[in-house]
């Protein structure tokens, strides 16, 4: 598997990977997001329904003050409210296809990612191309993980869209979206790009830091840094449940 986009991949060797993997390379974890966090995060089903709630009021208020009769505003009512679900089946239906469609997979080496509704490719991440990870928790134990890759590493934001950070439209972040057991996820990058940095380098080490923030969509930190001396041991430490920030990084 080559860096970066391989499309239409429709026979594959290995479920959500376009090629068979190395023989020193194993899958440690498969899923796929949540339709249901999708609709909620990505697509907005709250300020959509938001905005639906206000047209109607809107409506009704209007019908009062030009004084027209309870069944003609109880017929835009209606008529709005048949719009709603309209839109939100439309939005439920896509983020249930994004669901289908989406593999994502992680290896002792890599994270790929198998997207499209329309038009299926995978995006091959190797570990050595991953700069940060982010996780950004969402409700209860879901959340999403988010990869800044290094700065000769470039995506589209709009090619990788939904499964990218939103907001990061110059250095796109491919992402791991609407994870429903995000925390586990994330503890299992953390660990595997400490196993794959301490095995290329010869010493690695995971730190916790304090969490800078927290709150729904709030994604926290994982940078991967090297510094110039060594250190003479490794120490892997994965981040507990409580923890929104981890840092990887070579010793």
């Amino acid at each position: 598997m080559r860096q970066f986009v391989v499309r239409e991949h429709e026979i594959e060797p290995v479920p959500g990977l376009p090629g068979r993997l190395p023989d020193d390379e194993k899958v440690l974890w498969q899923g796929s997001p949540s339709w249901k966090l999708i609709a909620r995060h990505v697509l907005k089903t709250r300020w959509i329904a938001a905005y639906f709630a206000i047209i109607a009021l809107w409506s009704i208020l209007s019908g009062v003050s030009d004084g027209e009769t309870v069944a003609s505003m109880a017929v835009s009512v209606a008529i709005m409210t048949v719009l709603t679900l309209a839109v939100f089946a439309l939005v439920s239906l896509y983020a249930w296809a994004v669901q289908k469609t989406t593999v994502y997979t992680i290896t002792n080496k890599r994270v790929v990612i198998r997207f499209g509704v329309a038009l299926s490719m995978a995006l091959n991440l190797p570990f050595k191309q991953i700069e940060t990870i982010a996780y950004g928790k969402l409700d209860g134990a879901a959340g999403n993980l988010a990869f800044g890759l290094k700065p000769e590493q470039r995506v589209s934001w709009l090619m990788q869209w939904p499964h990218v950070r939103g907001w990061r439209f110059a250095r796109a972040e491919p992402s791991l979206i609407g994870l429903p057991d995000a925390q586990k996820v994330a503890d299992l990058v953390v660990m595997a790009f400490s196993q794959y940095t301490a095995a290329s380098s010869g010493h690695a080490r995971i730190t916790r830091r304090p969490e800078a923030q927290r709150g729904s969509g709030r994604q926290g930190q994982a940078a991967a840094r090297t510094s110039r001396k060594p250190s003479p041991e490794a120490r892997d430490t994965a981040a507990g449940p409580g923890q929104d920030i981890m840092s990887a990084g070579r010793a």
